[in-house]
């Protein structure tokens, strides 16, 4: 029997080695599957500034009775708030959102925008002990090479989509370079029913006992990512982190690894923008009122 690990990250903190992703869940929604996830063994809470559900997290956080210090919460800063100031005034209010003395994980959220004053913002609050380790989502390799040069402390984790059909060789060896944890999500490919239907994989998961969704989890876990898969039914939420008492053959990892196609679910959306058209799709959006959220 394999039992969940945790990895140390290249400041000396650790980190579950599976996660719970709330990306766009409704408040009411969130709270309750956070709720179950603590319940089925989740630590790793993984939420943000654009989720609107950071108060639904805090609030699931108290009512699990979980001490805050077994807990393992990231959230993220929108560019928007990108700059030293702004930066600052954001993670404070975030952290009154989520009613917690500290967040364990904090990501600049996406590439554009003043990064580098965030960053200072943030080491500053690693500093203050308002936050326990920093990295960044959605970065490409020129970004993250200059944040690694300016930088006071190092980022710690990367959180970049990553699944079978989109495995992210060159970031991934970039990362590696500099001892920076990968973190994934859309883990399943985004629910792709082309993915889940593999043959490759359902024959695995016969031999296995195991669902496709079980099998692509168990690869992320083998391959040292930290898969974040999102789900609100309580049997999903169970079965994704029963993924411990097997392990896949290096054969199999293999074959999982020659499904790589390089489809990009999260790149779909931005293929008909240049970088800059994209920027500005982030940039230019009427501020969210995050304290609007329930």
């Amino acid at each position: 029997m394999n039992e969940m690990k945790t990895y140390q990250l290249n400041n000396g903190t650790t980190i579950p080695s599976i996660g719970f992703g709330v990306f766009m869940m409704p408040p009411e929604e969130c709270e309750a599957a956070v709720l179950q996830a603590f319940q089925a063994g989740y630590r790793l809470i993984d939420t943000a500034n654009a989720y609107m559900n950071e108060r639904a997290v805090g609030r699931a956080m108290k009512k699990s009775g979980l001490p805050r210090e077994e807990i393992y919460l990231t959230t993220k800063i929108m560019p928007i708030d990108f700059g030293y100031e702004k930066t600052k005034a954001a993670i404070d209010a975030t952290l009154k959102r989520l009613d917690t003395p500290y967040i364990d994980l904090l990501l600049l959220h996406i590439r554009f925008g003043d990064y580098l004053g965030a960053w200072q913002a943030m080491e500053e609050a690693v500093q203050a002990g308002k936050v326990k380790s920093i990295g960044f989502s959605n970065f490409e390799a020129p970004q993250i090479e200059d944040i690694v040069t300016h930088a006071n402390i190092m980022p710690a984790v990367d959180q970049i989509e990553c699944h079978p059909y989109f495995q992210e060789h060159e970031i991934r060896a970039l990362l590696k370079k500099y001892g920076i944890q990968v973190e994934c999500y859309y883990p399943v490919g985004h629910g792709d029913q082309k993915l889940l239907a593999e043959p490759i994989l359902k024959e695995m998961a016969k031999k296995y006992d195991k669902s496709v969704v079980q099998i692509i989890l168990r690869w992320h876990e083998q391959e040292g990512f930290i898969p974040l898969p999102k789900s609100t039914n309580p049997d999903h939420i169970k079965a994704n982190l029963d993924i411990f008492d097997f392990e896949l053959t290096e054969a199999e990892m293999n074959q999982i690894r020659g499904l790589d196609t390089n489809r990009s679910y999260f790149q779909d959306y931005y293929d008909h923008t240049t970088e800059e058209e994209h920027a500005k799709q982030f940039l230019n959006i009427p501020h969210p009122d995050y304290d609007a959220q329930k």
